[in-house]
Parts: C-alpha cells; structure tokens; sequence
C-alpha cells in the first residue's frame, strides 16, 4: 500500500534528522549536519535491503517509490531556504559568497550553449 511508502520515508526522515543533530553535537556545531543526507541515504538503503528481502508487494513499491521521488526535491527546497535565511542574516560575506557562483554560472551559459552548438555542427563518421 502507499501508506508504507509515506510510513518508510517519515521514519527515514526522523532518523536522519536525529543523526544530523547528533553529529552537529559531536563536532560541537550548534546544527543539524548532513541530516537530509542521512535520511536519503537510510531510504535508498532500506528501499534496496526491503526489495532484495521481497517484502515489497508491487503496491507498496511504487509507494516507496513514489515518495523517494517527491522527497528529494522537497526536503532540498526547505533546506536551501533555511541557508538562504541563515545567509541574509550573517551579512555580506555570506550573500557574496552565494551571488558570485550564481554570477559566474549565467555568464558561462552563453559560451556552453555557442560551444555545444558548434559541436553538434562538427561532422561524425570517418573522413575519407
């Protein structure tokens, strides 16, 4: 059933996110490191362990499978808005630091777009 899927990915969730906050206090950051990745991971490893056991009826597969994928891009989203609130807060450094790449990227998307498009114009096959 699909409800396992949600029951697995809150159960990675917690898990994950206790372990970010274990780790933060262990290296004595007052944070939460690498919970999400943690949590990710933990789901990728039970989802795997679950399928190879054949525990998985087809139903709860795709349940599982279907909040691994909505998951990512979600928790990724809320995490990316609490650096961006942590980053307005510390001062400029911080938002140089996150405006620069994005600078540098916009400024090399006309140069990889010219080159990819003269790379698909250069000839394939044997020159004979």
């Amino acid at each position: 059933m699909i409800i396992y899927g949600v029951a697995l990915l809150a159960f990675c969730y917690v898990i994950g996110q206790l372990l970010g906050e274990y780790l933060g206090q262990l290296i004595g950051v007052d944070a939460n490191v690498g919970g999400v990745g943690f949590a990710m991971l933990l789901l990728v490893l039970l989802n795997d362990w679950l399928r190879k056991k054949n525990y998985l009826d087809p139903l709860t597969e795709n349940g599982v499978q279907f909040w691994s994928q909505m998951y990512i891009p979600i928790i990724v989203a809320m995490a990316a808005t609490q650096n961006v609130k942590v980053a307005v807060s510390s001062g400029l450094i911080a938002l140089f630091a996150g405006l620069v790449p994005v600078v540098i990227g916009l400024a090399v998307i006309p140069f990889l777009s010219r080159l990819s498009k003269s790379a698909s114009r250069a000839p394939h096959g044997n020159p004979q």
